[in-house]
Protein backbone atom coordinates (compact mmCIF):
# COMPACT_ATOMS: atom_id res chain seq x y z
CA UNK A 1 0.00 0.00 0.00
CA UNK A 2 1.47 3.35 -1.04
CA UNK A 3 -0.90 5.64 0.85
CA UNK A 4 -2.03 7.70 -2.15
CA UNK A 5 -5.66 6.86 -1.29
CA UNK A 6 -5.38 6.23 2.44
CA UNK A 7 -8.62 7.02 4.22
CA UNK A 8 -10.68 7.21 1.03
CA UNK A 9 -13.68 4.99 0.33
CA UNK A 10 -14.47 4.07 -3.26
CA UNK A 11 -17.36 2.37 -5.05
CA UNK A 12 -16.44 0.64 -8.31
CA UNK A 13 -19.29 -0.69 -10.43
CA UNK A 14 -18.79 -3.62 -12.76
CA UNK A 15 -15.69 -4.53 -10.77
CA UNK A 16 -15.89 -8.29 -11.11
CA UNK A 17 -14.16 -8.46 -14.48
CA UNK A 18 -11.89 -6.59 -16.83
CA UNK A 19 -11.33 -2.88 -16.45
CA UNK A 20 -13.49 -2.52 -13.33
CA UNK A 21 -11.63 -5.35 -11.63
CA UNK A 22 -8.35 -3.65 -12.47
CA UNK A 23 -9.59 -0.38 -10.98
CA UNK A 24 -10.76 -2.02 -7.75
CA UNK A 25 -7.44 -3.81 -7.24
CA UNK A 26 -5.44 -0.68 -8.01
CA UNK A 27 -7.47 1.55 -5.69
CA UNK A 28 -7.07 -0.97 -2.86
CA UNK A 29 -3.38 -1.24 -3.61
CA UNK A 30 -3.05 2.48 -2.89
CA UNK A 31 -4.97 2.30 0.37
CA UNK A 32 -8.62 2.87 -0.55
CA UNK A 33 -11.42 0.88 1.03
CA UNK A 34 -13.45 -0.49 -1.86
CA UNK A 35 -17.06 -1.47 -2.42
CA UNK A 36 -16.76 -4.01 -5.25
CA UNK A 37 -20.00 -4.00 -7.19
CA UNK A 38 -20.83 -6.59 -9.81
CA UNK A 39 -24.15 -8.15 -10.73
CA UNK A 40 -22.34 -11.18 -12.12
CA UNK A 41 -24.00 -11.16 -15.52
CA UNK A 42 -22.75 -12.32 -18.88
CA UNK A 43 -21.26 -9.74 -21.25
CA UNK A 44 -24.79 -9.25 -22.67
CA UNK A 45 -26.29 -8.65 -19.24
CA UNK A 46 -27.90 -12.06 -18.69
CA UNK A 47 -27.91 -14.01 -15.43
CA UNK A 48 -26.54 -13.08 -12.02
CA UNK A 49 -23.80 -14.40 -9.75
CA UNK A 50 -21.99 -13.33 -6.59
CA UNK A 51 -18.80 -15.17 -7.58
CA UNK A 52 -17.08 -12.36 -9.52
CA UNK A 53 -17.42 -9.66 -6.87
CA UNK A 54 -16.50 -12.12 -4.11
CA UNK A 55 -13.32 -13.14 -5.92
CA UNK A 56 -12.11 -9.55 -6.22
CA UNK A 57 -12.91 -8.86 -2.57
CA UNK A 58 -10.91 -11.93 -1.59
CA UNK A 59 -7.91 -10.78 -3.62
CA UNK A 60 -8.00 -7.35 -1.99
CA UNK A 61 -8.24 -8.82 1.50
CA UNK A 62 -5.43 -11.29 0.85
CA UNK A 63 -3.19 -8.33 0.09
CA UNK A 64 -4.06 -6.54 3.31
CA UNK A 65 -6.74 -4.25 1.91
CA UNK A 66 -10.34 -3.64 2.91
CA UNK A 67 -13.27 -4.39 0.62
CA UNK A 68 -16.89 -5.51 0.62
CA UNK A 69 -18.92 -7.04 -2.17
CA UNK A 70 -22.12 -5.66 -3.62
CA UNK A 71 -24.26 -7.57 -6.11
CA UNK A 72 -26.68 -4.81 -7.10
CA UNK A 73 -27.95 -3.78 -10.53
CA UNK A 74 -26.79 -0.26 -11.39
CA UNK A 75 -29.89 0.32 -13.51
CA UNK A 76 -32.13 -0.23 -10.47
CA UNK A 77 -32.75 2.87 -8.36
CA UNK A 78 -33.22 0.75 -5.26
CA UNK A 79 -29.95 -1.12 -5.80
CA UNK A 80 -28.04 2.05 -6.70
CA UNK A 81 -29.16 3.78 -3.51
CA UNK A 82 -28.23 0.67 -1.53
CA UNK A 83 -24.67 0.75 -2.94
CA UNK A 84 -24.12 4.23 -1.54
CA UNK A 85 -25.64 3.14 1.77
CA UNK A 86 -23.37 0.06 1.85
CA UNK A 87 -20.26 2.22 1.59
CA UNK A 88 -21.46 4.44 4.43
CA UNK A 89 -22.56 1.56 6.64
CA UNK A 90 -19.41 -0.50 6.16
CA UNK A 91 -16.78 2.24 5.93
CA UNK A 92 -18.46 5.36 7.33
CA UNK A 93 -18.27 7.50 4.20
CA UNK A 94 -17.99 7.60 0.41
CA UNK A 95 -15.35 9.64 -1.40
CA UNK A 96 -15.00 8.14 -4.87
CA UNK A 97 -17.40 6.68 -7.42
CA UNK A 98 -16.09 4.80 -10.45
CA UNK A 99 -18.94 4.25 -12.90
CA UNK A 100 -17.63 1.35 -14.98
CA UNK A 101 -20.45 -1.23 -15.29
CA UNK A 102 -21.41 -2.03 -18.86
CA UNK A 103 -22.74 -4.61 -21.28
CA UNK A 104 -22.96 -4.99 -25.05
CA UNK A 105 -25.74 -6.26 -27.29
CA UNK A 106 -24.45 -5.51 -30.76
CA UNK A 107 -26.30 -5.50 -34.05
CA UNK A 108 -26.79 -3.28 -37.07
CA UNK A 109 -29.63 -0.83 -36.61
CA UNK A 110 -32.09 -2.67 -38.86
CA UNK A 111 -31.62 -5.88 -36.88
CA UNK A 112 -31.22 -4.57 -33.33
CA UNK A 113 -34.27 -5.06 -31.13
CA UNK A 114 -35.77 -2.33 -28.99
CA UNK A 115 -35.06 -4.47 -25.94
CA UNK A 116 -31.35 -4.68 -26.80
CA UNK A 117 -31.17 -0.92 -27.30
CA UNK A 118 -33.01 -0.19 -24.06
CA UNK A 119 -31.00 -2.64 -21.96
CA UNK A 120 -27.63 -1.23 -23.03
CA UNK A 121 -28.83 2.33 -22.45
CA UNK A 122 -30.21 1.35 -19.04
CA UNK A 123 -26.97 -0.15 -17.77
CA UNK A 124 -24.62 2.49 -19.15
CA UNK A 125 -26.57 5.75 -19.04
CA UNK A 126 -29.25 5.18 -16.42
CA UNK A 127 -26.76 3.26 -14.27
CA UNK A 128 -24.15 6.01 -14.41
CA UNK A 129 -26.79 8.64 -13.66
CA UNK A 130 -28.39 6.71 -10.79
CA UNK A 131 -25.13 6.06 -8.96
CA UNK A 132 -24.09 9.69 -9.46
CA UNK A 133 -27.53 10.87 -8.33
CA UNK A 134 -27.49 9.04 -5.01
CA UNK A 135 -23.82 9.84 -4.40
CA UNK A 136 -24.58 13.51 -5.01
CA UNK A 137 -27.40 13.42 -2.45
CA UNK A 138 -24.97 11.96 0.10
CA UNK A 139 -22.31 14.57 -0.63
CA UNK A 140 -24.81 17.44 -0.61
CA UNK A 141 -25.96 16.40 2.85
CA UNK A 142 -22.38 16.30 4.09
CA UNK A 143 -21.63 19.70 2.56
CA UNK A 144 -24.79 21.17 4.14
CA UNK A 145 -23.54 19.93 7.50
CA UNK A 146 -20.42 22.03 7.03
CA UNK A 147 -17.98 19.36 5.88
CA UNK A 148 -15.39 20.34 3.32
CA UNK A 149 -15.52 17.74 0.56
CA UNK A 150 -12.89 16.45 -1.82
CA UNK A 151 -14.88 13.78 -3.67
CA UNK A 152 -14.70 12.23 -7.12
CA UNK A 153 -16.88 10.74 -9.84
CA UNK A 154 -14.98 9.00 -12.63
CA UNK A 155 -17.12 7.84 -15.54
CA UNK A 156 -16.25 5.54 -18.44
CA UNK A 157 -16.72 6.26 -22.13
CA UNK A 158 -15.10 4.57 -25.14
CA UNK A 159 -13.91 5.11 -28.67
CA UNK A 160 -17.27 3.85 -29.90
CA UNK A 161 -18.99 6.71 -28.12
CA UNK A 162 -16.52 9.34 -29.25
CA UNK A 163 -16.07 8.21 -32.85
CA UNK A 164 -18.86 5.74 -33.57
CA UNK A 165 -18.62 2.04 -34.35
CA UNK A 166 -20.47 -0.10 -36.87
CA UNK A 167 -23.07 -2.35 -35.26
CA UNK A 168 -23.07 -0.55 -31.92
CA UNK A 169 -25.70 2.16 -32.22
CA UNK A 170 -26.87 1.41 -28.67
CA UNK A 171 -23.43 1.14 -27.07
CA UNK A 172 -21.99 4.12 -28.96
CA UNK A 173 -24.99 6.30 -28.11
CA UNK A 174 -24.71 5.29 -24.46
CA UNK A 175 -21.00 6.03 -24.26
CA UNK A 176 -21.44 9.39 -25.98
CA UNK A 177 -24.19 10.21 -23.48
CA UNK A 178 -21.85 9.41 -20.59
CA UNK A 179 -19.30 11.92 -21.90
CA UNK A 180 -22.03 14.56 -22.07
CA UNK A 181 -23.30 13.62 -18.62
CA UNK A 182 -19.78 14.05 -17.26
CA UNK A 183 -19.59 17.64 -18.51
CA UNK A 184 -22.91 18.57 -16.91
CA UNK A 185 -22.24 16.85 -13.58
CA UNK A 186 -18.86 18.58 -13.38
CA UNK A 187 -20.69 21.91 -13.48
CA UNK A 188 -23.40 20.92 -11.01
CA UNK A 189 -21.21 19.31 -8.36
CA UNK A 190 -18.07 21.42 -8.44
CA UNK A 191 -19.32 23.88 -5.81
CA UNK A 192 -19.78 20.97 -3.41
CA UNK A 193 -16.15 19.97 -3.71
CA UNK A 194 -16.80 17.10 -6.13
CA UNK A 195 -14.95 16.75 -9.42
CA UNK A 196 -16.36 14.69 -12.28
CA UNK A 197 -14.16 13.32 -15.04
CA UNK A 198 -14.33 10.57 -17.64
CA UNK A 199 -11.84 8.11 -19.05
CA UNK A 200 -11.78 6.34 -22.39
CA UNK A 201 -9.69 3.21 -21.80
CA UNK A 202 -8.52 0.70 -24.37
CA UNK A 203 -7.95 -2.90 -23.31
CA UNK A 204 -8.70 -6.48 -24.18
CA UNK A 205 -11.76 -7.53 -22.17
CA UNK A 206 -14.91 -9.62 -22.46
CA UNK A 207 -16.55 -6.69 -24.24
CA UNK A 208 -13.74 -6.10 -26.75
CA UNK A 209 -13.76 -9.85 -27.44
CA UNK A 210 -17.20 -9.42 -29.03
CA UNK A 211 -15.58 -7.38 -31.82
CA UNK A 212 -14.82 -9.50 -34.91
CA UNK A 213 -11.13 -10.38 -34.97
CA UNK A 214 -10.66 -9.92 -31.21
CA UNK A 215 -12.41 -13.08 -30.06
CA UNK A 216 -9.14 -14.82 -29.12
CA UNK A 217 -7.59 -11.83 -27.32
CA UNK A 218 -9.06 -11.66 -23.83
CA UNK A 219 -7.12 -10.71 -20.74
CA UNK A 220 -8.01 -10.41 -17.08
CA UNK A 221 -6.56 -7.74 -14.84
CA UNK A 222 -3.37 -8.78 -13.09
CA UNK A 223 -3.90 -9.07 -9.37
CA UNK A 224 -0.94 -6.87 -8.49
CA UNK A 225 -0.39 -4.94 -11.69
CA UNK A 226 3.42 -4.69 -11.70
CA UNK A 227 3.82 -6.38 -15.07
CA UNK A 228 3.17 -3.93 -17.90
CA UNK A 229 0.84 -5.13 -20.63
CA UNK A 230 -0.64 -2.39 -22.86
CA UNK A 231 -3.71 -4.52 -23.56
CA UNK A 232 -4.32 -5.49 -19.95
CA UNK A 233 -7.59 -4.24 -18.44
CA UNK A 234 -5.59 -2.65 -15.64
CA UNK A 235 -3.48 -0.47 -17.95
CA UNK A 236 -5.70 2.57 -17.29
CA UNK A 237 -6.11 1.86 -13.57
CA UNK A 238 -3.13 3.95 -12.37
CA UNK A 239 -4.73 6.97 -14.08
CA UNK A 240 -8.01 6.24 -12.33
CA UNK A 241 -6.26 5.85 -8.98
CA UNK A 242 -4.61 9.23 -9.44
CA UNK A 243 -7.90 10.84 -10.49
CA UNK A 244 -9.43 9.38 -7.32
CA UNK A 245 -6.75 10.96 -5.15
CA UNK A 246 -6.59 14.43 -3.57
CA UNK A 247 -3.78 15.27 -6.01
CA UNK A 248 -6.23 15.54 -8.92
CA UNK A 249 -8.54 18.15 -7.40
CA UNK A 250 -7.70 20.66 -10.16
CA UNK A 251 -8.96 18.30 -12.90
CA UNK A 252 -12.71 18.66 -13.58
CA UNK A 253 -15.01 18.10 -16.54
CA UNK A 254 -12.33 16.34 -18.58
CA UNK A 255 -12.32 13.28 -20.83
CA UNK A 256 -9.01 11.42 -20.75
CA UNK A 257 -8.06 8.74 -23.26
CA UNK A 258 -5.76 6.00 -21.96
CA UNK A 259 -4.25 3.60 -24.49
CA UNK A 260 -1.28 1.63 -23.17
CA UNK A 261 1.25 4.18 -21.98
CA UNK A 262 -0.35 7.07 -23.91
CA UNK A 263 -2.51 9.54 -21.98
CA UNK A 264 -4.44 12.17 -23.94
CA UNK A 265 -6.88 14.95 -23.12
CA UNK A 266 -9.94 14.92 -25.38
CA UNK A 267 -12.09 17.94 -26.11
CA UNK A 268 -15.86 17.96 -26.60
CA UNK A 269 -17.44 19.11 -29.84
CA UNK A 270 -15.72 22.33 -30.90
CA UNK A 271 -15.97 24.66 -33.87
CA UNK A 272 -13.18 23.87 -36.29
CA UNK A 273 -14.27 26.22 -39.07
CA UNK A 274 -16.96 28.90 -39.39
CA UNK A 275 -18.38 30.89 -42.29
CA UNK A 276 -20.72 33.85 -42.12
CA UNK A 277 -23.34 35.06 -44.58
CA UNK A 278 -22.76 38.74 -43.90
CA UNK A 279 -25.82 39.32 -41.75
CA UNK A 280 -28.14 37.76 -44.33
CA UNK A 281 -30.38 34.71 -44.08
CA UNK A 282 -28.85 31.62 -45.67
CA UNK A 283 -30.08 30.81 -49.18
CA UNK A 284 -30.35 27.03 -49.64
CA UNK A 285 -29.74 27.42 -53.41
CA UNK A 286 -26.35 29.01 -52.80
CA UNK A 287 -25.36 27.10 -49.69
CA UNK A 288 -23.78 24.16 -51.53
CA UNK A 289 -21.19 26.43 -53.13
CA UNK A 290 -20.49 28.28 -49.87
CA UNK A 291 -20.11 25.12 -47.80
CA UNK A 292 -17.86 23.37 -50.31
CA UNK A 293 -15.65 26.31 -51.20
CA UNK A 294 -15.44 28.20 -47.91
CA UNK A 295 -16.21 25.72 -45.11
CA UNK A 296 -14.77 22.42 -46.37
CA UNK A 297 -12.47 24.00 -48.99
CA UNK A 298 -13.11 21.26 -51.52
CA UNK A 299 -13.83 21.21 -55.23
CA UNK A 300 -17.23 19.58 -55.61
CA UNK A 301 -18.19 18.14 -59.01
CA UNK A 302 -19.43 20.93 -61.26
CA UNK A 303 -18.42 23.61 -58.75
CA UNK A 304 -17.01 26.76 -60.30
CA UNK A 305 -14.68 28.58 -57.95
Amino acid sequence: MTGLLDGRVALVTGAGHGIGRGHALELARHGAKVVVNDLGTSVSGDGTSSRDADEVVSLIRERGGEAVADYGDVSSAQDAEAMIARAIEDFGRLDVVINNAGIVRDGVVWKMSEADFDKVMAVHVRGTWLISHFAAIHWRERAAAGEGLDARIINTTSGAGLQGNFGQSNYAAAKAAIAGLTLTLSLELNRLGVTVNCISPAASTRISATIPGWEHVVREAEEVGDLYDPLSPNSSSPVVAWLASPESRYINGQVLKVVGDDLSILRPWTEVATISNGGQRWDARKLGHQVAARLYRVHAPGLVL
